[in-house]
């Protein structure tokens, strides 16, 4: 067959442009997976402790003035079935950095101040992932996963800690505010440590000629309730024994500014190159010791104040985010440990100065407790520009966050946890949660799956009383409907055994029938 100058000409322009196509094709396609690589956008988490889900004015409350925090709700996701993993910090701390449930790891219970670390150095992190995918990892504030290997010399370098299991750097304190040792520590090191007065710390046994509060109730300031009557410093009774460094001790009514000052300027260094910050900040857990400056401004006493002052804080760091350039490729996820607690060891006026704000939002029970209020949390996803403002009531987990950042980095093959992948739902695209929790509260389990919650009876006071908290404990079964009863009044288990039935079948399936050997709650 013979073709024409034409037919010829022809030929070669469709296979120019067939190939110009094919190329363009793949130019684009390369484009698409170079641009699914490389979009690595800062992330940030700011974790509250004991902050109730009816704290904030986007949550509820017409008593506390929270317009920081309510923005991003407003402008974010704001998930109304947002859970810690446990009603009590330390478990839920390992559950957001590891992935993993909590329960599985026996020693995940609140720690004293001189606990050995409890995240194993060989296990997968939030922080070791990121690091892994080129970002600078910090961590500023509350630590409380244990440090050292259970012998820890305070004067010396503490390790394994934060830096051991992912953190790039850390500038943490050890426990809590309440417990010993009251210093910072700056990437294992003591900040401010006075080789001349050394640190030790024990809680067991006083040191000889210390005073305490329960023996010099004239040197304390803020009276204590229950515990809190160990080594006093800066006039407050502590859990736990400390003597010497003088010079390291923190200020109390400035750790909130000292804290905020750190995160800002992790920022400020690292806004180069992606980084994650874990923003682990102490309010509203006791001692409640607002700056001077936000002394009354909320009406409620110390615990009301200190939420005025977190909610100030993040302010300011948003800000910080915004004037650094960096606002717009940053997702910050806000939520807190577990429920609220009023009177949780100190007299401050959290009960006394209540009025009619619920912290718990309409929640039955509390930190410490298997009802609702102690694991569901506040729980704020906020991109600018990539999440449209939106209210989820799809159920989620901390701990689905680690495989929900695998996703958004397109990391494969290297996460194997608890945790489920639901990054469509952190980013406001899905509300198709989680079907199946397991919760925790001071070593008991409880089941939330779909519209119901599901608790075993469980051997136990019902009320712990010094904090004036329903634990959940019960000689039966107890079976609630959420999406008719939330303040779980109804118990159903008695008239719906099938559903009973359902709930124990998958609950055995995920925790096993050990489930029974728990530990009661002792307050310190």
């Amino acid at each position: 067959m013979k073709m024409g100058k034409k037919t010829y000409l022809s030929v070669f322009l469709v296979t120019l442009l067939l190939g110009f196509g094919c190329k363009d094709t793949e130019r684009k396609s390369q484009e698409r997976e170079e641009n699914r690589t490389v979009e690595r956008p800062n992330i940030v988490i700011i974790y509250l402790d004991d902050l109730g889900y009816g704290d904030l004015g986007s949550y509820g409350s017409k008593s506390l003035r929270t317009p920081n925090i309510d923005a991003l709700a407003t402008e974010g996701v704001k998930f109304t079935n947002g859970y810690a993993s446990s009603a009590t910090c330390t478990p839920s701390r390992y559950a957001l950095l590891t992935g993993m449930y909590p329960w599985r790891n026996k020693n995940a219970k609140i720690l004293p101040g001189t606990a050995p670390l409890l995240i194993d150095t060989k296990q997968l992190t939030l922080p070791k992932l990121l690091k892994d995918q080129g970002y600078h990892t910090g961590i500023v504030g509350k630590w409380h996963l244990g440090l050292g290997t259970g012998h820890v010399n305070w004067n010396e370098k503490v390790s394994p800690g934060p830096n051991e299991v992912g953190f790039d750097e850390s500038y943490i304190l050890a426990a809590t505010q309440d417990r010993v040792p009251t210093v910072y520590i700056r990437d294992g090191h003591v900040e401010n440590l006075d080789p001349e007065d050394p640190i030790y710390v024990d809680y067991k046994k006083n040191f000889e000629g210390e005073p305490t509060a329960v023996d010099n109730p004239d040197l304390v300031q803020m009276k204590w309730h229950h515990g809190h009557n160990n080594s006093i410093v800066n006039g407050i009774g502590r859990i736990g024994y400390m003597k010497g460094g003088e010079k390291a001790k923190w200020s109390d009514v400035d750790m909130a500014d000292n804290f905020l000052e750190k995160a800002k300027q992790y920022v400020k260094t690292h806004r180069a190159k992606p980084f994650f910050l874990y923003y682990a900040m102490q309010q509203p857990h006791v001692p409640r010791t607002p700056h001077p400056r936000f002394v009354g401004t909320s009406g409620m006493g110390p615990r009301g104040d200190v939420i005025v002052e977190a909610d100030w804080c993040v302010g300011e760091f948003m800000k910080t985010l915004k004037e650094e350039g960096v606002l717009e490729n940053t997702l910050v996820i806000f939520t807190s440990d577990n429920g609220p607690v009023l009177n949780d060891g100190y007299y401050d006026d959290a009960v006394e100065k209540l009025g009619k704000h619920d912290p718990n939002g309409g929640l039955r029970g509390g930190k410490y407790s298997l009802f609702e209020a102690g694991t569901r949390v506040p729980f704020i996803t906020y991109w600018k520009g990539k999440i449209e403002p939106n209210v989820s009531d799809a159920v989620i987990c901390q701990m689905d966050i680690l495989e929900s950042v695998s996703e958004l980095l397109h990391i494969q093959g290297m996460t194997d946890t608890d945790g489920q992948e639901l990054l469509d739902v952190l980013l406001g695209k899905s509300k198709n949660g989680r079907e199946a929790l397991v919760l925790e509260a001071t070593s008991r389990t409880a089941l939330r799956k779909g519209d119901w919650l599901m608790i075993p009876p469980y051997e136990g006071k019902a009320i712990e009383e010094k904090v004036n908290i329903e634990l959940g404990n019960a000689s039966e079964y107890q079976l609630f409907n959420l999406s008719d009863d939330l303040a779980q009044r109804v118990n159903l288990a008695g008239k719906n055994p099938k559903k009973l039935e359902e709930m124990i079948a998958t609950f055995e399936s995920i925790r096993g029938k050990d489930y029974q050997k728990i530990e009661q709650l002792q307050l310190k």
